[in-house]
């Protein structure tokens, strides 16, 4: 049995989810932030963390975003093969939603319609919008705004097959290093391992979806994961660029099978707010 969506339906939780996805901070960040807080030594970290939770809480409570800087919309759908949508074209009813969201949300619109001549379009579409197909006759919508203090510090690098796992680390840990303060530590790190170059940085987009406490299944990437954070955190740049020993709140690789000849590798940084929010329709 094909079971029938209408379109109208995805604008109206894209809408909403942009506006949620701004204003309140996932719960996990949250008490990693907590967390983090506790293991500090520095005062001033603390200080630093204490008044991201009271951010936090601000926004929560008067409705207003975590972060000025809110975004362009990236919007993951996953897509029931025994869905059905209706009534028109599904990237309009998205960007629809985008557009609504932002003006009825009072969020901040970012995008511009030419990387060159850089006029707002005033609406904040177009949204990047990822499809995949799944099981079932359900729709999985995801936005995670994507501010670029932290996009523009991500990067990838395509690894010769014999750079290996320490090639893979180093790259990792040269591109946060780099990063410094810019993306508003503490970060979450996704990494993308494998595929094609592109492929790769969808990847690592997409590790900045998981929860902070996931861990790769895989036990070989488990471990990378856990010797890439505490590297990081080695660093000393810290919450805010302020030192400590927080500099970021997870590592998410994701892993896919590559050519023979390559070894392409992605980190894309989220900053202290990497947001997101989802809903099945």
């Amino acid at each position: 049995m094909i079971r029938e969506l209408d379109v109208q339906k995805v604008t109206e939780t894209v809408s909403r989810l942009c506006v949620s996805a701004n204003i309140f901070l996932n719960e996990d960040i949250k008490t990693a932030f907590a967390e983090a807080k506790e293991r500090e030594k520095s005062e001033t970290a603390k200080d630093v963390l204490s008044q991201l939770l009271q951010n936090a809480e601000i926004a929560r409570e008067s409705r207003i975003p975590i972060c000025q800087d809110t975004g362009m919309a990236v919007v993951f759908l996953e897509i029931g093969q025994d869905l059905h949508l209706s009534g028109g074209d599904l990237y309009a009813a998205v960007n629809k939603g985008v557009a609504h969201g932002y003006e009825t949300g009072y969020l901040r619109k970012s995008v511009v319609s030419d990387p060159i001549s850089r006029l707002n379009t005033k609406d904040n579409t177009p949204a990047i919008i990822h499809t995949r197909i799944v099981g079932g006759d359900s729709l999985k919508i995801i936005v995670a705004p994507k501010g670029f203090g932290s996009e523009n510090m991500s990067g990838v690098k395509m690894l010769k097959p014999s750079d290996g796992i320490d090639g893979v680390k180093a790259f990792v840990l040269d591109t946060v290093k780099n990063a410094g303060s810019n993306p508003c530590p503490p970060i979450v790190a996704g990494v993308g391992v494998g595929g094609t170059m592109e492929y790769a940085a969808l990847m690592a987009k997409h590790a900045l979806l998981l929860p902070v406490t996931a861990k790769n299944p895989d036990e070989f990437w488990a471990g990378a994961e856990k010797s890439l954070l505490d590297d990081i955190n080695k660093q000393g740049v810290g919450a805010a660029g302020f030192g400590g020993v927080t500099t970021a709140l997870a590592v998410h690789i994701n892993v896919f099978p590559t050519h023979i000849a390559g070894l392409p590798v992605a980190v894309n940084i989220g900053c202290h707010v990497t947001r997101h929010a989802e809903e099945v329709l």
